[in-house]
């Protein structure tokens, strides 16, 4: 049931995680489909469940060392699971073997990508422009945006299986600037657990989940990802951030160049659905 290349590159893939922290599906998923020739709807849903078992491992180790704030895992719990369930019944009324799902899963995950990239290489300076230029935020006003960002991890990860790493993290440093990063991002590992696995299971109701390929990118991910955390100390952490960001921005210019160029299948389907 195990396939060794599979196996081999969760290992890979693993290992950078636990080196830069940096979620699982934005290097899983593009290297799924481009590399394997993955569907784009089987490699999300087979991904979103592979995440959920590592991210429990590691809301576990969180945990233990009390590297959580549960208030923010509730708020963001509270606008990603509704925009979780909103999007997943919006999907299930596509054919996700079809080229319209492809299509629109591909924008997506070159979006979520692009993001990504962008948080890796210009998080810090962006935050640090941020806390210079506005002031103090209410704790009412607080409270409401970070509700708002959940349901934009949701969207994301729900159609894309990225967001909940990078994205989540430079969220919450804006959002919560005396919490510390070891609290910020255990918070963003135990929200991610609940979200990867109800959009995971949805996409397994969709039928677009791939159990081979889960088991086999665990098979090597989860050593990966211990001599991953092992080795980091003796990584320079900032110049692998700004390899894994180039990566990530030349694949997302890839996959808009070989799929947007042709959004007629996309343009059909919706179409099709609003035809009486």
């Amino acid at each position: 049931m195990i396939d060794p290349i599979y196996s081999l590159s969760g290992f890979f893939v693993g290992l950078l995680v636990g080196m830069t922290g940096v979620g699982g599906g934005a290097l899983m998923t593009p290297l799924l489909i481009l590399l394997f020739g993955v569907h784009p709807a089987t490699a999300v849903g087979s991904d979103l469940l592979y995440a959920a078992v590592t991210k429990t491992g590691g809301s576990l180790v969180h945990g233990l060392a009390r590297s959580i704030d549960w208030r923010v895992v509730r708020r963001l719990a509270t606008g990603s699971i509704p925009a979780t369930v909103v999007t997943l019944a919006v999907l299930s009324h596509f054919n996700l073997n079809g080229d319209a799902a492809r299509g629109l899963i591909t924008l997506v995950l070159s979006f979520a990508l692009f993001l990504t990239a962008i948080a890796l290489v210009f998080g810090n300076a962006l935050v640090r422009f941020y806390r210079a230029r506005v002031p103090e935020t209410e704790t009412e006003r607080i409270a409401i945006c970070t509700v708002l960002v959940g349901a934009l991890l949701g969207l994301l990860v729900s159609v894309s299986s990225v967001g909940a790493g990078a994205i989540g993290v430079v969220a919450l440093v804006v959002l919560y600037p005396r919490l510390p990063i070891a609290r910020i991002v255990g918070s963003d590992i135990a929200h991610a657990v609940p979200l990867t696995l109800i959009a995971g299971i949805g996409h397994w109701m969709m039928g677009s989940v791939d159990w081979h390929i889960i088991v086999s990118l665990l098979a090597g991910s989860l050593p990966g990802i211990v001599i991953g955390s092992y080795s980091a100390v003796r990584v320079p952490e900032r110049a692998l951030r700004l390899v894994l960001a180039a990566t990530l921005f030349v694949v997302a210019s890839r996959m808009v160049y070989e799929h947007v160029t042709e959004p007629s299948s996309i343009i059909a389907a919706f179409s099709h659905r609003a035809a009486p």
